[in-house]
């Protein structure tokens, strides 16, 4: 059977240029994603460049039985997924006495549950086969506590250890764990969170050269890919600097681009 390739959050960003890599080094796709009219779009589009099989699944995975859902439809589909990339995933930017229950829970859901149930189901068959490979999109974030966005940057360093703990206990079984730790990158992500037009911008890359980052990285059997030195000199503050002081820093950056959110939530400061 020819090897698939299943993406979660696969109607853009990252997901889109992940999908559009796989395809070009002869992945058949399996694609998932909550908005159904940008995923049907987004089969049409790789169809149309790639002669690949291409199955979509719509599915929101901030509920309980997502992962499930997925891969009853993979094995009833018969799809032997060869490589996972738990890519879906979004912020809550705010004071956590502020924001909203609801939107944390879904997205610790999705960034730690769901992710992990997923590879929980399918890395059994990747050990019989022999062969596999696990991306996990993380963040620059998962390096540092991040006020205003806490839970996210706490959602961010679980899958960063779960990803670098996991790589270890099944190298042995031809299995590549890698964990992606992107900057800020053009998505929707910011628009969507409230911080569309933050302070630091120089560093915003673009979404195909972090997907190629990613998909390079694990071809090659790396562990934590960190795109950018700007990032990597994020990523190595902490070891300079003190955790409290860090912090600090993060949340005078956050508390200033919180200040001038555009989506009228910006809220005085606690």
């Amino acid at each position: 059977m020819k090897k698939t390739a299943l993406i979660t959050g696969a109607a853009g960003g990252i997901g889109f240029e992940f999908a559009r890599i796989a395809a070009a080094q002869g992945y058949n796709l399996l694609l998932v994603d909550i908005n159904e009219p940008h995923l049907i779009q987004t089969k049409e589009t790789l169809l149309s460049s790639f002669s690949v099989q291409i199955e979509v699944f719509t599915q929101d995975l901030s509920t309980e039985d997502a992962a499930s859902n997925i891969f009853g439809f993979a094995q009833f589909q018969e799809i032997e997924v060869e490589l996972l990339f738990n890519n879906a995933g979004f912020g809550n930017f705010g004071y956590f006495a502020q924001s909203s229950w609801e939107k944390d829970r879904a997205m610790l859901q999705v960034h730690m549950v769901t992710a992990t149930d997923l590879i929980k189901r399918f890395l059994p068959g990747m050990i019989r086969r022999g062969k596999g490979y696990i991306l996990n999109n993380a963040s620059v974030a998962a390096f540092v506590p991040g006020p205003l966005m806490s839970t996210y940057h706490a959602s961010k360093a679980y899958l960063l250890n779960f990803s670098q703990a996991l790589a270890n206990e099944v190298r042995s079984h031809g299995i590549h764990v890698s964990v992606l730790c992107p900057g800020m990158t053009r998505t929707n992500f910011a628009k969507a969170n409230g911080n569309e037009n933050p302070n630091i911008k120089f560093n915003i890359a673009d979404a195909h050269t972090v997907a190629t980052f990613g998909f390079q990285g694990l071809m090659h059997g790396k562990v934590v890919l960190v795109p950018g030195i700007w990032n990597k000199l994020s990523a190595f503050l902490p070891r300079l600097l003190s955790r409290g002081r860090v912090t600090k820093m993060v949340g005078n950056i956050q508390r200033k681009n919180h200040a001038k959110r555009q989506d009228g939530k910006a809220r005085v400061a606690i």
